[in-house]
């Protein structure tokens, strides 16, 4: 038992967590959609501090063997929008129901994925990254999941570039997002021991994805990022109306 965790719930919790970080590894997110909803079911104590700590550490191993293609110019308009983005979550977690928030989240990323698949490809400037950094401020605040607004704009870039941007803004959010816990008095000892525990399962995802890269083309990524926007809207859809 570590931090008050019994065995059972170590492992689900650490094979969440290999899997949602072998596949943010392969496309650039995923470590919150698949962990979260397991963790939560698991052990609700441990969210969301456990995930945001290791959000925060991720990324670091993405960058560590690659960055060159980071989209620094996206990255300087997306990231100052997050901030009132997280101000408006921070409002609308105040005056809405969860669950109301939940699935207008939802269905709002499913009507993106479903314009973007085929019909409207959105060009990457200085309105739509501020915009998307608004977006997942707002979204990532009230349900946790703030992935997708990023990467269903970034869908048509190469891979390479998906993971490296989507890599800096996941670890400045879940940095920005620790703070707050910390000066709010969020953060315990007892979550921040388990996440240094589990360490070596993420470091094993992230080996993984790397491993998995060539079985998954290039021209299959973007593919692959709608599927993750859309299974994470699903996940939150139901988790809102059950």
């Amino acid at each position: 038992m570590i931090g008050g965790v019994s065995l059972p719930v170590l492992l689900t919790v650490a094979l969440a967590l290999l899997a949602g970080a072998t596949v943010q590894s392969l496309v650039g997110l995923g470590l919150g959609l698949v962990a979260a909803p397991i963790v939560t079911l698991a052990d609700p104590r441990l969210m969301p501090e456990l995930l945001l700590l290791l959000a925060a550490v991720l990324p670091i191993v993405t960058l560590a063997s690659e960055r060159e293609d980071i989209d620094w110019f996206g990255l300087r308009w997306s990231l100052p929008t997050r901030v009132p983005g997280t101000a408006v979550g921070v409002w609308a977690v105040a005056v809405v129901a969860p669950a109301t928030l939940g699935v207008l989240v939802a269905l709002m990323v499913l009507a993106a994925v479903a314009l973007t698949a085929r019909a409207v490809r959105l060009p990457v400037t200085r309105t739509t990254l501020a915009l998307a950094g608004l977006a997942s401020g707002a979204a990532g605040t009230t349900t946790s999941i703030g992935g997708p607004p990023m990467a269903i704009l970034y869908q048509h870039e190469a891979a390479r570039r998906i993971r490296t941007t989507l890599a800096v803004y996941f670890m400045i959010g879940a940095a920005l997002s620790l703070v707050g816990l910390l000066l709010a008095g969020e953060l315990d000892g007892p979550t921040s021991l388990l996440a240094l525990v589990m360490l070596p399962v993420l470091l094993l995802g992230a080996w993984l994805g790397r491993r998995l890269r060539p079985v998954l083309p290039e021209h299959r990524v973007r593919v692959a990022v709608l599927v993750v926007c859309a299974s994470s809207a699903l996940v939150l859809l139901v988790r809102s109306v059950v």
